[in-house]
């Protein structure tokens, strides 16, 4: 029997893209249901439901103002069920906390308030960020979509105010000792980071914090911001607040290579700095330069993260990883190159390809199962290489669902964590480590550790 689609629409209803993603999740996993997602009915966000096979005529006719809720489902009964059940899955507000649905009603209850989080479609991202910064607020645009000409004009909007403009695309942030969107508990300490990576401020956070130091603010740029047009203007003005922060006595810079004038501009900026700074561009082998996260954490604190070691001989075939985390996939391929290894498949499941119509694999690390479950019934494939990203955002429980797959094949994993984490990075681990895992004490470590099995 074929599949049918379903939509219902709910007039004049919103809600952030991460509620909507961790309900897409719920939905996903009711009985009969192949795929769910919650979505405003914008034009790109229904043609993202279109590419996915989600869009119903109900969902064609929604408007920029309306929750469009898909379901794909083995027969009409169960998705008829799943649409009934759907916003009687949405978690009650918290009692005592203060909710408004416009900027000004915010303020009008939080006026001391000096930061924004912008988590609306991307359609509407820039106008509701240049809101916060004309109300004199700090902005952390979480929402993509945001066209490279308005990134570059709402930071300079920024500049001219004195404020910080985070974003778009920033997923992660530690301001003030409070972790925002994807990030985890850290303690306070004198360790700045300005990261134009999520997963690569989570990584090199928790590292610092496993090596006993604390990190004062982790400000996150977006991953356009050492773009060419925008010009790094929010990496700069970063390194401008780190550097007038007394608590603040060494900074951290993180990012994919810039390009070459704006490397220029950012390194001349922070050699004025008395500050002492450690610079991270991935795949940019530059003398002075920490060549992996790993290696910007231990130079910024001072210490090693020691290796651990591991028994096991040397595999047939190649190695197959799958990564939630962008950054860390990235780097895992960086080691591999380094040591001259090829024929190896990275693959980064939280690239929109993958991601379209569905909560992202931090969220619902239920994704990666399905490429866990091809890769170990190839042959082709002698061992899986994997991140598990704890923290606030992430999925509750992101080992116990990679576990649920038989590991017949050798899997080396990383924990992105802390002791501190909603998850806790020691249970994990040892869940991790019952299932017969390989878990090494950093990404670069597991990268490492997965090229030793396959290497002469």
């Amino acid at each position: 029997m074929p599949s049918v689609v379903l939509n219902r629409v709910e007039r004049g209803r919103y809600l952030d893209s991460v509620a909507a993603m961790r309900l897409s999740r719920r939905l996903a996993a009711l009985p009969g249901i192949e795929g769910a997602a919650l979505m405003i009915g914008s034009p790109s966000n229904k043609a993202l439901l279109r590419d996915a096979g989600l869009l119903g005529g109900d969902g064609e006719a929604a408007g920029a103002n309306d929750l469009v809720i898909a379901v794909r489902a083995s027969d009409e009964g169960a998705g008829r069920r799943a649409l009934d059940s759907a916003l009687n899955l949405e978690p009650e507000k918290s009692d005592g906390l203060p909710h408004a649905r416009t900027l000004g009603g915010a303020l009008e209850l939080l006026p001391q308030a000096n930061l924004a989080l912008i988590s609306v479609p991307g359609d509407f991202a820039a106008r509701e960020a240049r809101k916060a910064l004309d109300a004199g607020l700090h902005a952390l645009v979480f929402s993509s979509g945001v066209t490279l000409a308005e990134e570059r004009a709402l930071k300079r909007l920024a500049k001219e105010k004195g404020l910080l403009l985070m974003g778009p695309d920033c997923g992660t942030a530690l301001i003030g000792g409070t972790p925002i969107a994807f990030a985890n508990a850290v303690p306070r300490g004198d360790i700045g980071i300005v990261s134009a990576s999520g997963t690569g401020l989570q990584e090199v956070s928790c590292l610092i914090a496993r090596m006993g130091r604390g990190v004062s603010h982790g400000i996150g740029v977006g991953g356009r911001d050492l773009d060419e047009q925008v010009g790094a203007l929010g990496t700069l003005a970063a390194i401008d607040a780190l550097d007038a922060d007394p608590g603040t006595k060494t900074i951290v810079l993180i990012s994919k290579p810039p390009a070459p004038r704006v490397a220029e501009q950012v390194l001349a900026r922070l050699s004025q700095s008395a500050k002492r700074s450690v610079v991270c561009f991935l795949g940019l082998d530059k003398p002075g330069l920490a060549r992996t996260l790993r290696e910007a954490a231990e130079l910024a604190t001072g210490n090693k993260i020691p290796d651990e070691k591991f028994d096991k001989g040397k595999i047939k075939g190649r190695v197959e990883a799958l990564y939630c985390g962008g950054t860390l996939c990235s780097e895992a391929e960086l080691v591999f190159r380094r040591l001259g290894l090829s024929g190896h498949r990275f693959v980064d499941l939280g690239d929109e390809r993958y991601t379209r119509g569905r909560p992202h694999p931090m969220i619902d690390p239920d994704s990666r199962n399905d490429h866990v479950a091809a890769a170990l019934a190839d042959p082709a494939v002698g061992a899986i290489l994997v991140d598990i990203v704890l923290g606030y955002g992430s999925h509750p429980d992101p080992a116990g669902v990679l576990v649920r797959n038989r590991l017949e094949k050798t899997v080396v994993a990383s924990v992105t964590g802390t002791e501190a984490d909603p998850q806790i990075r020691s249970r994990q681990v040892a869940r991790l480590r019952e299932a017969g895992v390989l878990v090494a004490p950093s990404n670069a470590h597991a990268a490492e550790w997965a090229a030793s099995l396959v290497s002469n």
